[in-house]
């Protein structure tokens, strides 16, 4: 089975309560570590990944951005899916073969730029070529930006959803949504759903599976404590 194969079928969870936790790893080191706790596979966050390059988020330039997937992918044994934005304006080919070059299973792609929500439906069809071109190669989630640009009504996020499930995505990621509303979302979203959590805060990933999670990411979270312990440490040096 191949490592595409094996991300897939992690995303078939046996119970509710179970869902695929997927850490993000800023770096070759961090990807060691969480290999080496026995985490299945690995989910990049744009956000970690731009500060360990010195970058603001959602200013890495996508070069960088696919030399620290390559990076990472190359350090560790276990599938890695990749955070790379809304695409970095490439075509969709271009975007799917750096993607594999780099050896990601694969990849965030959010539906909002500049902190402006897109053409849903444009973006679906967008969406459509990234699938075409990397028929069973790459694990697309689409990131719905609803909640995070302000857009609270969860049947907006419903409908970006189901466009862009029909479009090939293989699983949906509404960033930000309140716990509270997960069960809503899940009754209406076809197929897996990403949920946001918080190192160390609100819901366990057991309590969001059984609201509704098929897999649940950190974002930055574990890079930013991580910089927090070692400012702490370095406080302590002197």
């Amino acid at each position: 089975m191949s490592k595409a194969e094996t991300f897939r079928a992690l995303h078939r969870r046996p119970s509710p309560e179970d869902p695929l936790v997927l850490p993000g790893p800023w770096d070759a080191a961090s990807a060691r570590v969480l290999a080496d706790a026995g985490f299945p596979a690995l989910a990049t966050p744009s956000a970690g990944v731009a500060a360990s390059l010195g970058y603001a988020d959602g200013q890495t330039p996508a070069a960088e951005m696919f030399a620290a997937v390559a990076r990472i992918a190359r350090a560790v044994d276990v599938p890695v899916s990749a955070d790379v934005e809304d695409g970095y304006g490439l075509p969709p080919k271009e975007l799917v073969e750096r993607l594999l070059e780099a050896g990601a299973v694969g990849c965030n792609l959010e539906d909002s730029q500049g902190g402006v929500l897109k053409d849903a439906r444009a973006h679906a069809d967008w969406l459509a070529e990234v699938r075409s071109a990397a028929a069973d190669q790459l694990f697309v989630n689409a990131r719905v930006d609803t909640f995070v640009r302000g857009v609270t009504d969860p049947e907006r996020a419903i409908e970006r959803a189901a466009l862009y499930v029909a479009a090939g995505a293989d699983c949906v990621y509404p960033i930000g949504a309140p716990a509270a509303v997960l069960p809503l979302l899940r009754s209406g979203i076809q197929g897996p759903v990403n949920v946001f959590a918080t190192v160390g805060e609100g819901p366990s990933p057991a309590e969001l599976g059984a609201r509704g999670a098929t897999r649940v990411t950190f974002g930055p979270g574990l890079q930013r404590r991580a910089a927090a312990a070692l400012g702490e440490i370095a406080a302590r040096l002197g």
